[in-house]
Formats: C-alpha cells, structure tokens, sequence
C-alpha cells in the first residue's frame, strides 16, 4: 500500500531520519547516521554535504526497512526520501523557484542490482 507524508521541521525532525546538523563556523555540515535500515547498510556516519551561508541541497534516497527481526516473517517495507536542507532562511516555495547548489543521490537498486536509473 502506497502512503506519501510531506513533512518539515527542524533539528529534532532531522535527528528523527538519522541524519546530524552541525556547523563549523557558519557552514552547516549535514552527516547521515547508520539508521535501522536493512539495505543498503551503512557501518559508520557517512558526510553528505557541506552547505556555505546562503546555499540549499537536495539529498535524494532509498531504503528496504524489515518490520520484524524474525526471519520467520520477512516483511519489509520501502521508502523513498527526498530531503531539501537550507543553510539560509528561505521562503516555502525557495527550493522549488532556485537552483541547487547540491544534489546529493544515493538512490540504489533495492535488491543488489545495478545502480538505480536517474530520473529527472
């Protein structure tokens, strides 16, 4: 069953997806934790982009996430994030109407296969 959410927020809503904020004098660092995903797995905190004042990215990607922990129920469950990250105060509509300064895609095959196909 498909189920789409919008979400915003700001540090605590970013924490709640793995991912940590922090700054280096006014560059804002954003790191993604290792989470609770099945695949593909990840065994240490990964640097996803460095943001300078004024700049705003795009971090694209995708999990297979087990709902159980017995292999005797293999059922999973999918998501597919799409995350945009300012490093500056911007309108609702500023990641839409503006270039990116970073397009971060870490989309992969769900099963082990070739690299996903990019879309645009």
């Amino acid at each position: 069953m498909r189920q789409d959410e919008v979400t915003s927020g700001g540090v605590q809503r970013v924490r709640d997806l793995d991912l940590w904020l922090s700054t280096e004098t006014s560059t804002l660092v954003v790191d993604r934790l290792p989470g609770r995903a099945a695949y593909p797995r990840q065994s240490g905190p990964a640097r996803l982009v460095t943001l300078l004042p004024g700049q705003i990215g795009r971090y694209r990607a995708n999990f297979r996430f087990t709902v159980t922990t017995c292999a005797c129920n293999p059922s999973w469950y999918y998501e597919d994030w799409l995350i945009h990250i300012a490093n500056c105060g911007t309108r609702t509509d500023g990641f839409i109407g503006r270039r990116l300064d970073h397009d971060i895609d870490h989309r992969v095959h769900l099963y082990g296969g070739p690299r996903r196909p990019h879309h645009r």
